[in-house]
């Protein structure tokens, strides 16, 4: 398994990283105890939780991807072979998570408080903000318009209260997700006037369908050594080609989750089937191809890897390994052309 730095902490994570946004929902306990035995067993060292998980969130089911993780901690004793992350959560509406604003200090500190009760652990590895408390785009909002959000929790607030954690020692590293180019400096920006910690990681999509994080993002890779936490890497399943011409597999995320419409629409049809295409003519599987083309890019940290069935996470991290020819990555590069982040 290659690894990569976590920005500049000294630690170093698996290229595969396991997501578990499914555990507790289409995945059970064991099944969940399962895949993290493989993925420990094939050196994938970087686990990532979120406090909402599993999705699509529900009162009933909040925590119990985190709860997973804690009785498989308790059970095997691996606490100190894994590098564990989690996430709190931003604005929504979410009446059964906390009341008040999510990102808060008082708020902060209760969540990471019930997760650390759940994961049964005193630290995490890498505590995420999950997306903005402040009115701006993501979650597949392309566009940037401007609003009142005067009631928004400022990121100061949010980064102090962080770094209070980091030296209370239940926090050893902060990240943010789903962040903006200004956000990201902003937490930079904050951390070095401050003396507060700088983020290690910014976890944003990224995948065939969505290469905007390439715009205005990556380059803090390389110039600030804040590397991307890559999720979504398949866009839903989407790029395996198993949803194309209307198909709806049972038990597939799409089949079972109307509310899930980020990577359909038509312009995203025709460009998942020329990668697929691409993938057959060169006898490549069109998940790994996929896969292999994000491992690959050079501000990529970690890319999370999510699977609903033990072979499809034994396909996901096999592809960490796959070298794509020039060709193959030629070819790619020429469809993102023709049809340029129809999913963003």
């Amino acid at each position: 398994m290659k690894l990569r730095p976590l920005g500049r902490t000294g630690l170093q994570v698996s290229l595969a990283g396991l997501g578990t946004m499914t555990w507790g929902e289409q995945n059970s306990e064991a099944q969940a105890h399962e895949q993290l035995d493989y993925a420990l067993a094939q050196g994938v060292n970087f686990i990532d939780a979120a406090e909402m998980y599993p999705v699509p969130p529900k009162a009933e089911t909040q925590g119990r991807t985190e709860q997973y993780i804690g009785t498989w901690l308790k059970a095997r004793g691996h606490r100190s072979q894994v590098i564990l992350a989690t996430k709190v959560t931003g604005p929504a509406d979410f009446p059964w998570l906390r009341g008040g604003p999510r990102q808060s200090r008082a708020q902060v500190r209760q969540a990471l408080d019930g997760s650390l009760r759940r994961l049964q652990t005193d630290y995490v590895d890498l505590y995420q903000v999950h997306w903005p408390d402040r009115s701006t785009n993501f979650f597949g909002k392309l566009g940037y318009e401007p609003k009142d959000d005067a009631g928004a929790v400022p990121i100061e607030e949010t980064l102090e209260t962080l770094d209070q954690l980091v030296r209370a020692g239940k926090v050893r590293h902060i990240g943010i997700s789903n962040e903006t180019p200004w956000g990201l400096a902003e937490y930079l920006r904050l951390a070095r006037e401050r003396g507060w910690p700088l983020p290690a990681a910014i976890q944003n999509p990224y995948n065939l369908l969505n290469r905007t994080y390439e715009i205005g993002l990556a380059e803090f890779a390389h110039r600030e050594q804040v590397g991307l936490l890559a999720y979504s890497p398949l866009a839903f399943g989407v790029l395996s080609g198993k949803y194309l011409d209307g198909a709806r597999p049972p038990g597939a995320r799409l089949t079972l989750f109307s509310r899930f419409q980020r990577y359909t629409g038509e312009r995203i049809e025709p460009a998942v089937r020329a990668y697929v295409e691409l993938a057959r003519r060169h006898g490549l599987d069109p998940a790994q191809m996929a896969l292999a083309y994000v491992y690959g890019r050079p501000f990529v940290t970690s890319v999370l890897v999510a699977a609903t069935t033990l072979e499809q996470l034994r396909s996901n991290v096999a592809a960490q390994a796959l070298v794509l020819p020039a060709d193959v990555v030629a070819s790619i590069e020429k469809i993102h052309r023709n049809h340029p982040n129809p999913a963003p």
